[in-house]
């Protein structure tokens, strides 16, 4: 029910994802019955498109559906899966011509990858540049050699990071490349909730940009410090009695310090309240 009392009008979809990392969008399964990693082919704006349904059937209200809602035309067949890979293939050669084109028509333009639509009606080629282009005869000139529609597509340096993959400063592959669907804002203002250094080198991702560890981590912090501090409270610690001076909510451990001045940092779960002992 909607504030009016009106029965709000819902359709059946299902989340499909077109690349790794890559966002869900929704779509129409009509009378197929689809669970999450079945492969698909589906209308889109672009063209038929494979994909793989992350989400399974569920019911989603007409205001959170961008429409018109396409449709899944059916489960992905072998053969589909054969036609996936020749595109990869032949994706892999057009990255090399649009590398020579580029340095024909000397272009101040990185490419960064090249997609083939499905239906191989279209050759998006990626690219990133510290301005705008001119590369209209570049499109002719590529338009010449593949006899398809071309288009060029300039994308930031967050989003090149995402399709290169790559190591963190963690160690860990990116964030970008293995799981976050979308870019959310990040700012300055998180590093500081967390106490981080504001050193841009150490508070910066490979492409440059503040990682986006600090949006999705922010939160924990704030919740940590809802909860009431217990620094200045006096513990025991293997017969010794000692206060807490600083804590460490992520690795569960506080910095005890006893009366030689001896400063230890010790698990949570090894110490108690001097409440806790007899007298």
């Amino acid at each position: 029910m909607n504030e009016t009392g009106e029965k709000q009008k819902t359709f059946t979809v299902v989340g499909v994802r077109f690349k790794k990392a890559g966002k869900i969008y929704y779509f129409d399964p009509g009378e197929l019955e689809l669970k999450p990693g079945v492969d698909v082919i589906v209308e889109t704006v672009r063209g038929l498109e494979y994909g793989t349904v992350m989400v399974g059937p569920k019911e989603l209200p007409e205001e959170e559906i961008t429409q018109p809602l396409k449709k899944v035309l059916r489960a992905a067949t072998e053969k589909d899966r054969e036609k996936l890979l020749e595109n990869k293939e032949k994706e892999k050669k057009a990255f090399e011509i649009g590398l020579e084109k580029i340095s024909q028509h000397n272009l101040a333009m990185k490419l960064i990858d090249v997609e083939y639509t499905f239906d191989r009606n279209k050759i998006i080629f990626y690219f990133t540049a510290d301005g705008r282009v001119d590369f209209r005869e570049l499109v002719r000139d590529l338009a010449s050699v593949f006899r398809v529609r071309i288009e060029l597509r300039q994308i930031g340096v967050r989003d090149e990071a995402k399709m290169l993959g790559g190591l963190g400063p963690c160690g860990r592959p990116l964030c970008c490349s293995t799981f976050l669907g979308d870019f959310e804002p990040v700012s300055i203002k998180m590093a500081k909730e967390q106490n981080l250094s504001l050193n841009p080198t150490k508070i910066s991702g490979i492409c440059g940009r503040l990682m986006c560890c600090l949006k999705f981590e922010c939160d924990q912090y704030k919740t940590g410090e809802q909860k009431e501090s217990a620094v200045g409270v006096t513990v025991m610690y293997q017969g010794r009695q000692g206060v807490i001076v600083a804590e460490n909510p992520e690795e569960e451990t506080v910095v005890v310090e006893f009366p030689d001045g001896e400063r230890l940092e010790l698990p949570i779960s090894e110490i108690s309240e001097v409440e806790d002992y007899p007298e």
